[in-house]
């Protein structure tokens, strides 16, 4: 049996009282594109600053490539095989880019310098200040995967990128999993997640919520159903078995999110007069919104650390 490319267990992140991450339990397998979904202040970015060993842990454990990241010098080894890209790229702003990168091939290496500057050009001479925000994140990629890493963790690695760039870095990723190179990146796009993820796990107020095959996930997640009725719907009418989620839109609609038989569905619209139904497949959205709903943060009211800010003791 295979080690996993990242392997945590029960870790445990508190900025004081306030929570980071939870008893975060994950494995993700060698070679995946490995998706890390969460709202802003989710925990995203604190998980990943435990992973590269840029934030001492609460509690519990955390491996890399199979080196645990409190093994300080075996870990120094591991990090030559892995590749960063963080959310907001910081580089010396009064450097080029071509003495930026001089600067990582000394650290780790560049075999595929010339190839990726091809795919994710910048202007090389120019100091890194002059830099737009996409220029930027082009850079943090060639740095990031020049050195043929086995694998790389990115957060949010697309903000700043034009479509057309955004596209071209999907491409590339898929390639680099043919490769066997391992991704690991959080994000809060959905629809980058559905083109490119293999798996996904969603954390949500840093506890993990579900870990997911996006294909299993979305084929177990029904069908959307949209109804338009001169008659007042009531809720309590819809509340059956197969029935996910089911509210009303300020213009008096339906909006049901329904899996599985849909007999109870038709037996219930004997009742209405039915002006208008819409059925379509249902979205990577819809399937989020469960674990993201707004009046339940709201009610939940816990405390997370601003950690996409990089605020907290040990940031």
């Amino acid at each position: 049996m295979s080690v996993p490319a990242i392997d945590i267990d029960g870790l445990t992140k508190f900025y004081g009282d306030v929570r980071g991450v939870e008893d975060l339990s994950l494995s993700v397998p060698e070679g995946e594109l490995f998706g890390f979904l969460g709202p802003n202040g989710a925990g995203k970015s604190t998980t990943i600053r435990l992973l590269l060993g840029l934030l001492k842990p609460t509690d519990g454990t955390a491996s890399i490539l199979g080196t645990p990241v409190d093994d300080r010098a075996g870990f120094l080894n591991v990090l030559e095989h892995v590749g960063h890209i963080p959310s907001d790229p910081q580089f010396y702003d009064e450097v080029s880019g071509r003495k930026t990168l001089d600067y990582f091939a000394r650290l780790s290496g560049d075999t595929r310098r010339d190839k990726l500057l091809d795919r994710f050009p910048v202007p090389l001479d120019r100091p890194v200040r002059a830099y737009s925000r996409g220029n930027r994140q082009k850079l943090a990629i060639v740095q990031a995967f020049m050195h043929e890493p086995r694998m790389v963790i990115m957060d949010e690695p697309t903000a700043g990128l034009d479509p057309l760039v955004q596209q071209e870095f999907y491409d590339f990723l898929h390639e680099e999993r043919s490769r066997g190179v391992t991704v690991f990146f959080s994000t809060h796009i959905l629809s980058e997640v559905r083109q490119v993820c293999d798996q996904v796990a969603i954390i949500r107020e840093g506890k993990l919520a579900a870990v997911e095959h996006i294909d299993d996930l979305l084929e177990r997640s029904g069908k959307v159903v949209t109804l338009q009725s001169t008659e007042p719907i009531d809720l309590t009418d819809f509340e059956f078995d197969e029935t996910i989620d089911a509210r009303l839109e300020p213009d008096g609609s339906l909006r049901l999110v329904i899996s599985g038989n849909y007999d109870a569905l038709v037996d219930a619209l004997d009742d209405y007069r039915v002006d208008d139904l819409e059925v379509r497949e249902t979205a990577i959205e819809d399937v989020f919104m469960h674990f993201y709903d707004t009046e339940e943060d709201s009610e939940a009211g816990g405390d997370t650390a601003p950690e996409e800010s990089g605020a907290g003791p040990d940031a």
